[in-house]
């Protein structure tokens, strides 16, 4: 596994050997949304490859006005993959964006500010690398129904593995086996509805250069995740986006329908993508410290405090959705109180269970798929990065179950907790955001909050729902 590709004349062999037809540049916006362009592969030369290709950035959200919308995608060619999917044979090509007007790299192409972050904690000296494994959960859906009008919201989505499924009429019969609420960890067949597509998806991983690990039925009806190996922060970005994509067209090639949406079915658990995250330097791992609680060094407890002094705003990136809020709250694994214990799935950052240097790592729960990764990943480390540098100690250990903690008793013990909505993550943003520059320029800073505002926080406060209607249309 890994890469194909590891220089522009291998590119060019590569796409012989596979007779290749088509190249597909590709790039992420500050959703995380992957963008394309499709060349000829007779159109691309040595020239195209290193110079990149011009495409208007004033039709990406956000991003440019019109009068200054020519912007440059820059190839990495050691990303390409076959895409395969498609009918006829086609490369796929991480880029970068790049500013003619400042002759830089993009200060709002979130792949390229994840760049940024990696170079910043190389020049720090408190690392050379930092290793990222984020764990992307999902939902398998047989069919999604939307409504968003101004007399009408209406939303239902259906599987046969949902506990509402019980009295179907099936034209083979209804079998009755089903995970049920919160069961869904993990029993075997015909249970687990998905084994098979499970598979196909874990096989496509691995075509698309992906070293893949497990597969497994997750909490909750319909819910599944599959595990990838680790990498550094840049890789481990690309290698969301290349997952993403690969389970989502393999369920939609199969009839179904899958989301990473946080919490799309209530009173289940939602979908969460937890990130470990460790740092090194001359080869060695600065989490590790034999002994310790958790085995946990000095270095990554002051990284934790760094996460969680500025929880707050970083949530604005890692969890970047007004859905996000609804899956943060306690009993469904997703928790939300700011602090760390060893293996307990109920604190904020969990230290996961590891026999040396290797494996010691932190991992922080409460960020989901709604994350436009390159960005929640760099907003982590640098966050991470200011608590080594002003040793900020976090709340913590706790192994208790946190979950069982009443609100009064948090607010007694001082215990931080994120915020509950994504206005108040913005809000935090807008007030603590130092700890993300020069990595995050102040513009980016301030376009990604206004942009979160208008098309998220805004038009979410402004309708109402059904729970409204059922809670005060009688009043």
């Amino acid at each position: 596994m890994g890469k194909f590709v590891n220089s522009t004349e291998e590119f060019f062999k590569y796409c012989e050997e596979n007779e290749v037809k088509f190249v597909d540049f590709r790039f992420s916006d500050f959703k995380g949304t992957w963008h394309h362009v499709t060349y000829m592969l007779s159109a691309v030369s040595t020239s195209l490859l290193d110079n990149g290709m011009p495409f208007d950035g004033s039709s990406i959200d956000a991003w440019q006005p019109i009068h200054k919308s020519d912007m440059i995608l820059k190839p990495d060619v050691e990303t390409a993959f076959l895409d395969p999917f498609t009918a006829d044979s086609t490369i796929i090509v991480f880029c970068d964006v790049y500013d003619i007007y400042k002759g830089e790299m993009y200060e709002k192409c979130p792949r390229s500010i994840a760049k940024k972050a990696l170079k910043h904690l190389d020049e720090s000296g408190m690392g050379d690398v930092a290793y990222f494994g984020p764990e992307n959960e999902f939902f398998i859906f047989d069919d999604v129904k939307i409504i968003d009008s101004i007399n009408e919201s209406y939303y239902k989505v259906d599987s046969e593995e949902g506990v509402w499924a019980d009295a179907n009429d099936n034209e083979f019969g209804n079998m009755g086996h089903r995970p049920r609420t919160k069961g869904g960890y993990f029993p075997v067949a015909p249970i687990d509805s998905m084994v098979d597509l499970r598979a196909e998806m874990m096989q496509v991983l691995e075509q698309v250069g992906l070293e893949v690990t497990l597969g497994h039925h997750e909490v909750a009806q319909a819910q599944g995740e599959i595990g990838i190996k680790f990498g550094t922060l840049v890789e481990a970005a690309d290698n969301v986006q290349k997952y993403k994509y690969v389970v989502r067209m393999v369920a939609h090639m199969n009839g179904k329908s899958c989301t990473f949406m946080p919490k799309p079915l209530f009173g289940d658990n939602g979908n969460g993508m937890h990130v470990h995250q460790s740092i090194w330097k001359n080869g060695k791992n600065l989490f590790y410290s034999p002994g310790e609680y958790g085995n946990l060094s000095e270095t990554a407890r002051h990284y934790i405090g760094g996460v969680f002094k500025h929880a707050r705003a970083v949530a604005a990136f890692t969890n970047a959705a007004t859905n996000s809020y609804k899956r943060l709250i306690p009993g469904f694994e997703a928790p939300s109180i700011l602090t760390y214990s060893s293996q307990n799935r109920s604190a904020s950052c969990r230290i996961p269970y590891g026999a040396g240097e290797m494996a010691t790592r932190i991992e922080m729960r409460f960020p989901d798929s709604t994350a436009c990764p390159y960005l929640a990943f760099a907003a982590m480390l640098m966050a991470g990065l200011d608590g080594i540098k002003n040793k900020y100690e976090p709340v913590g250990p706790m192994d208790d179950d946190l979950f069982e903690l009443s609100l009064d008793e948090i607010r007694e013990r001082e215990i931080p907790q994120m915020p509950h909505t994504l206005r108040g993550a913005l809000e935090a943003l807008i007030r603590d955001n130092e700890f993300l520059q020069p990595v995050f320029s102040k513009d980016m800073i301030d376009t990604y909050q206004h942009y979160k505002f208008e098309t998220q926080v805004w038009p979410y406060e402004a309708r109402p729902t059904a729970f409204e209607f059922a809670s005060t249309y009688s009043c």
